[in-house]
């Protein structure tokens, strides 16, 4: 069976990656001051964080018009594709999912596996890269794929440090915003995404950079001390390269163990994290030698 493998531009794959293994990137809108930029396609990260300095009003996010989702699976089903995997950033800070699962029946001539990720950014393009892997194999059947993504999907972890959660609050991509927002101005929130109701939880309070960063080492050796597998390490910045640097540096000292990247995150997760931001993510690391 041919399956084609999608995923949608919050993954932030390489160009490399996608070429390289036959992805489908979906772009998603980003609305500044009107006017409407497709992520990745439309306007570089650097290009839109100089527009935020100047916008008028706060950014927001969108979806693909649903004509653009037909569009893309039928050309894949024109290509000769016969099943097509759709992997997408969570259900629970976007509607693209439910859009795509909306569109999925529609379509006539391919089965349309809609995906939901449970998280977004390098973590679901893991999920994407593997998925492309396992494709390779014309014998695969998309039943097996989707189970080996549960897998990787359930190794997935990460932690937030923004500098105010007024972005994710406006937004309204944030649980529980109300037993933090009264200090918003003093602290440096620590997020995630909860393990039961995948949302993006604020769970403590930090009065510092410098602590927040510390205290999400501490949390993840915790976590580290309990894989059974081999992870990938990722740091995050929101247009703060100089201090997400810094933190790699740090990290690589103290986990010289561990393999560790460096992204940054565009403008749509970005817009909802806000400049400044860092994270740390993980995911175990299929393509290592067991």
């Amino acid at each position: 069976m041919k399956i084609a493998v999608v995923t949608d531009s919050t993954s932030y794959l390489t160009t490399k990656e996608v070429e390289d293994n036959h992805i489908t990137i979906i772009p998603i809108p980003v609305i500044v001051d009107g006017q409407v930029y497709n992520e990745g396609v439309d306007v570089s990260n650097s290009q839109y964080y100089e527009m935020l300095a100047k916008t008028k009003t706060f950014p927001s996010t969108s979806q693909p018009a649903i004509g653009e989702l037909v569009t893309v699976y039928e050309n894949l089903r024109d290509a000769g594709y016969e099943a097509i995997i759709s992997i997408h950033l969570s259900s629970t800070i976007s509607g693209m999912y439910n859009s795509v699962v909306n569109v999925a029946n529609q379509i006539e001539g391919v089965k349309i596996y809609p995906y939901d990720s449970q998280i977004t950014v390098r973590l679901m393009g893991a999920m994407a890269l593997q998925a492309a892997r396992m494709v390779k194999d014309e014998t695969i059947t998309p039943d097996a794929v989707l189970n080996a993504l549960d897998d990787l999907r359930a190794t997935a972890g990460e932690f937030f440090v923004v500098d105010d959660l007024q972005n994710l609050v406006r937004g309204g991509r944030l649980s529980n915003a109300g037993a933090f927002i009264g200090s918003v101005l003093k602290i440096k929130p620590l997020l995630t995404f909860d393990d039961h109701s995948h949302e993006i939880v604020a769970f403590e309070k930090v009065r510092s950079m410098k602590k927040a960063k510390a205290r999400v080492e501490e949390l993840f050796n915790e976590k580290k001390a309990n894989f059974t597998y081999p992870v990938k390490l990722t740091v995050y910045h929101v247009n703060a390269l100089e201090s997400g640097k810094t933190w790699l540096n740090e990290l690589r000292q103290t986990f010289p163990d561990l393999a560790i990247e460096f992204a940054e995150m565009g403008p749509v997760i970005g817009t909802h994290l806000g400049q400044g931001a860092l994270a740390l993510a993980w995911i175990k690391d299929e393509t290592a030698p067991l």
